[in-house]
């Protein structure tokens, strides 16, 4: 029962966060929102390992955790930037696929997955092609959905980085997650230092510092979820953030998506679960 709490705490923590962070993206800019929320949830996870401490790692654990970083600040960065263009509704559903990342790079080492995670990839594969498509109008072509190719992007990158967070975590995941989100918070500090973004004033900032809270926060939960349970419950709870997206988004910003749209999401979704159930 603790670990379904701990990752349902994390999917809902997830889904309030990236909610916000596309909302502040549309008011602003991507890079103004990344580079305060993620430092802050590196101050929050620096103090969870000083508090646990433990001897840091080292050799090629590191170099994984910062390939981690990199790929996670790319991936968060798409996410955000699609959630302000496009229907969050729609958008949060396609990065929630990320698991397709790491069961590719399982089937290159020679794993052969079982039936459900089978289905789970056709129905994802399905549930996103729907979703990401606009009906036309008039006769005209249909046409991808706005955000819908961030989307994808994101999934690629956040997928990429679970294979490479996988690999540092063996040692220690709270340093392993803590290296990780230094790097990213560099990574984001050097382009916004080149590129000026701009902070938009002092009212944004508790909604800024809520958002790396949040989401340095469910990282943790998810990593403590998976040390009190099965893992492929976990997975399966932690992967259901984008309903919360989906949900704040009906009940705060009224969108509207059309059947066809509503039913991909889904399919996405329950094909991510399965996935990862399997």
């Amino acid at each position: 029962m603790a670990a379904v709490l701990l990752a349902l705490a994390a999917s809902a923590s997830w889904g309030v966060s990236d909610f916000l962070g596309g909302l502040k993206t549309r008011a602003g800019s991507v890079l103004t929102v990344l580079a305060v929320s993620q430092p802050v949830g590196l101050l929050l996870l620096g103090t969870i390992v000083l508090v646990r401490w433990h001897s840091p790692p080292h050799g090629l654990p590191i170099l994984w955790a910062v390939l981690a970083g990199i790929g996670g600040a790319v991936g968060i960065g798409a996410l955000y930037q699609g959630l302000a263009v496009g229907s969050m509704g729609i958008v949060a559903p396609i990065t929630a696929t990320s698991p397709l990342i790491p069961l590719t790079v399982g089937l290159a080492h020679g794993e052969r997955p079982g039936a459900v995670r089978l289905a789970g990839i056709g129905v994802a594969l399905v549930g996103v092609a729907l979703a990401g498509r606009e009906p036309g109008t008039g006769g005209a072509r249909r046409q991808l959905s706005a955000g819908a190719g961030l989307a994808i992007l994101a999934a690629v990158f956040f997928g990429s980085s679970q294979v490479a967070l996988q690999a540092a975590a063996h040692d220690d995941p709270y340093w392993a997650t803590l290296i990780l989100r230094f790097a990213s918070s560099v990574l984001i500090l050097v382009v916004a230092a080149r590129t000026r973004p701009g902070f938009g004033g002092r009212s944004l900032l508790p909604v800024l510092v809520a958002i790396g809270m949040l989401d340095s926060g469910a990282t943790e939960l998810f990593a403590v979820a998976t040390t009190k349970g099965l893992l492929s419950v976990v997975a399966v709870l932690g992967a259901l953030y984008p309903v919360m997206v989906a949900l704040l988004a009906r009940l705060v910003l009224h969108e509207r998506l059309t059947i066809v749209q509503r039913g991909g999401a889904l399919a996405a979704v329950a094909g991510a679960a399965a996935i990862s159930a399997g």
